[in-house]
């Protein structure tokens, strides 16, 4: 193994088992000889070369027995990254200086990011040269000042840059986003379906969920495999005009799935960065038009139509610097969409829309006819106004259900979403009128409970606003794989008061 000349000798490296989300982690004793030449010490950054690949990790330090003098243990993350085996040689050594963090220095002393900062930032954050730290430093800095309009599309451009950019033999090509933070919102099967039948090229890319109960890839994925590679999503959509698979297995702007971990832990969402995470990965996927759902409601992630005409505005500005057409739709944010919050119960839902089944979701229904007849109608379909009733008429007639149908089959089959093995109602304690829903606290019910980890886990909503309850009536059930998780959910739900809120 050539990895040029070194001072001291190589280390073993060993896989630990230890998982910690995205986070590459090292281990090795205190009395190691390549941790005494190089003078690294417990939370030092390191650099692991094995041949021609090299990773950056956190360094921890043992002086116990679990592991050999001369022996590195790596966690999930970094062994992934780095695709070593058990027992191969590797060097350790200090990192060489992150210059790109002069430019968030430089922004935090009050200067402005420039394109040449931002392409340097990003480029070191998608080799995984950043921790968590700098990650945290570089948002932080993004955040206060907020970006301005110059500093967001240089932003978007410079996350462009990094991944893999497709592009398709079509004049139109239709993309959706939704903004997110209402739980149940799982429009986009449907979205796909009813463009896709009606002639429109929709090559869907979406993500999994970080903190939230469901992504839609994590829905598609209880009905469909989502893995695709670049080659086979181009098959689908050649033959079937769309697609809903993982985004994180194409690769576009891949610095925004790093980012929006160590948002969530922050709970930053700042609009700049909001703005060139969505359309940077829009633009990479090539698409020349958006629709942009943007849910306002109090526990939305949206709160008023003031923010929501900000967002839209800047949307709509950094889509025309890169010449993507951006269509924004206010839609209602103040209760979940449909009954189910978890992959397999919102696949239910998705699945009783498409097939035109007694009692399926309206408001889900509704929704997903609004955005997909928006995209009808910036496609050419149909004029203007005529969007929603061609959006129905798709669904109604089964066109959107055989071609969704179409599209599973062509990503690989088909497969029923599982039920979950243990239900617990919640049950209203009095008469009364649903005044209001929490959003929020609903899904870390349904997170509680097991989902996303486990597909079939989750809540199934039985209640809108403004529906008349009696007493023991079920507002919503539990949903969970175990036993032991619907007990922990349940006690949890006795420390943080009504999550559907009744009144006169």
């Amino acid at each position: 193994m050539n990895a040029g000349p070194r001072s001291h000798p190589p280390v073993r490296v060993r896989r630990m088992g230890l998982h910690a989300q995205h986070q590459a982690i090292a281990v090795m004793r205190t009395d190691c000889p390549a941790c005494q030449s190089e003078g690294l010490t417990a939370r030092s950054h390191v650099l692991v070369r094995a041949g021609e690949k090299s990773i950056q990790a956190e360094l921890f330090q043992v002086d116990t027995d679990l592991l050999p003098i001369g022996d590195i243990g790596l966690s999930q993350a970094a062994w992934e990254l780095l695709d070593v085996n058990e027992g191969d040689e590797v060097f350790v050594s200090h990192p060489p200086p992150l210059n790109s963090l002069s430019h968030i220095r430089r922004r935090i002393y009050g200067g402005r990011f420039e394109r040449a900062g931002l392409d340097a930032i990003i480029k070191d954050v998608v080799a995984r040269r950043y921790t968590d730290v700098h990650l945290a430093a570089f948002l932080t800095a993004s955040a206060v000042p907020p970006l301005n309009l110059e500093e967001t599309i240089d932003l978007t451009a410079a996350m462009i840059a990094v991944g893999e950019k497709l592009s398709w033999d079509r004049r139109i090509v239709i993309d959706k986003h939704c903004i997110g933070g209402l739980a149940g919102n799982r429009t986009t099967p449907i979205v796909v379906a009813i463009a896709a039948a009606n002639g429109l090229v929709m090559p869907k890319t979406s993500s999994r969920a970080i903190t939230s109960p469901a992504g839609t890839a994590d829905t598609m994925e209880t009905l469909a495999p989502v893995n695709l590679d670049i080659s086979s999503m181009r098959r689908v959509v050649n033959k079937e005009g769309g697609c809903i698979v993982w985004g994180g297995a194409v690769q576009l702007s891949p610095a925004d799935d790093i980012f929006i971990r160590v948002e969530r832990d922050l709970d930053i969402d700042t609009e700049g960065q909001l703005v060139a995470s969505v359309l940077s990965k829009k633009i990479a996927a090539g698409s020349t038009h958006v629709v942009v759902d943007i849910p306002v409601g109090a526990t939305a992630k949206i709160r008023t139509e003031e923010a929501a005409e900000s967002l839209a505005a800047r949307l709509i500005a950094v889509g025309q610097h890169f010449g993507l057409a951006v269509t924004c739709l206010q839609t209602d944010g103040s209760q979940p969409v449909g009954r189910g919050i978890g992959p397999a119960l919102e696949a239910h839902d998705v699945l009783a829309v498409l097939q035109n089944s007694p009692g399926a979701p309206t408001d889900l229904r509704d929704r997903a006819a609004a955005l997909a007849g928006a995209a009808l109608e910036i496609g050419g379909v149909v004029s203007a106004g005529g969007g929603f009733t061609r959006a129905l008429t798709t669904l109604e007639s089964g066109a959107a259900w055989e071609k969704f149908r179409r599209i599973c089959i062509a990503q690989g089959g088909m497969r029923a979403p599982g039920v979950a093995t243990h239900v617990l109602a919640v049950r209203a304690e009095r008469d009364g009128v649903v005044r209001s829903i929490d959003n929020r606290n609903l899904s870390r019910v349904a997170k509680l409970a097991g989902a996303p980890r486990s597909a079939i886990s989750g809540v199934f909503l039985k209640v809108r606003l403004a529906d008349l309850v009696a007493a023991g009536d079920t507002l919503f059930e539990i949903h969970a794989a175990m036993a032991s998780e619907l007990s922990y959910t349940a006690e949890f739900l006795t420390t943080i008061g009504p999550v559907i809120q009744l009144g006169e």
